[in-house]
């Protein structure tokens, strides 16, 4: 019997699911699992039938992080696995920094812990939903391995404080924590935000795909600037999209009292 596919994918009505899908590691991040998240992502670049993108987890974990058993292996190598060990962490940026270049808006459905680079992911997503039974940490520093690489994800949700906080206590934080935290955007029951997410995705899979796509590549692209420079960029951005069809008919029906298309 052939072993389960790593991650699965289910599209309906222009929403896309990813579920990852090692339930006994506890999602953990293996190098075939940041691959296959790599390819997936490949390809949804060049999807114009998908307009959302929803991550999803099996088991009772969303994410326990990087697969610690698969990494400590590498140190059988002659460099103790130093090479081994900068194509994951390199893999592993990619595949994150993905998340905010893909066209479609990508929401996190979180239920159970996500850690470490699993906590990352989250961060990496433009949204998350998080079941009330939800947990987030940075644990590494227990460990002796400071969670570098998942901080940069997160210095660029929190506050400096709380993410260093995280990074420095490895406390877990509960659902309605990381929802104060600026972590997740909406805490739901417990079991249901695989549907909320879904929910939330079909309705921005309803909006003008161009309109969205514009709209993401801006907000990461003015955060990197200086503010008169995010403006100067933002306003090229709003002309630029006030002479496309989208916002010509969409106003017009806004004006008339119209529902737009």
């Amino acid at each position: 019997m052939s072993d389960p596919a790593l991650l699965l994918r289910d599209d309906r009505d222009g929403v896309a699911t990813l579920t990852l899908n090692r339930p006994r590691a506890r999602n953990a991040l293996s190098h075939a699992m940041l691959t296959a998240l790599s390819q997936e992502f490949a390809r949804l670049v060049e999807d114009p039938e998908v307009r959302a993108v929803v991550i999803a987890a099996e088991g009772p974990a969303f994410c326990a992080g990087h697969d610690l058993k698969e990494m400590t292996a590498y140190r059988a190598d002659g460099d103790r696995g130093a090479a081994r060990f900068k194509d994951l962490f390199d893999l592993c940026s990619s595949v994150m920094m993905a998340i905010p270049a893909l066209p479609q808006p990508v929401i996190a459905a979180v239920e159970g812990i996500a850690t470490a680079a699993g906590c990352q992911l989250v961060a990496s997503c433009d949204l998350a939903v998080a079941g009330e039974e939800a947990r987030f940490a940075t644990p590494g520093v227990q460990i002796g391995l400071f969670c570098s690489t998942p901080m940069v994800a997160l210095s660029r949700n929190l506050s400096r404080k709380a993410a260093m906080a995280m990074l420095l206590t490895a406390e877990m934080a509960e659902a309605e924590e990381a929802r104060h935290l600026g972590l997740v955007n909406r805490v739901v029951p417990a079991g249901t935000a695989l549907a909320r997410a879904q929910e939330l995705a079909a309705g921005i899979a309803a909006r003008s795909p161009y309109t969205v796509r514009v709209g993401k590549r801006a907000f990461y692209e003015q955060l990197e600037m200086p503010l008169a420079e995010a403006y100067a960029h933002a306003g090229r951005v709003m002309t630029e999209n006030m002479l496309a069809r989208a916002a010509e008919d969409g106003i017009a029906a806004f004006l008339d009292r119209k529902a737009a298309r």
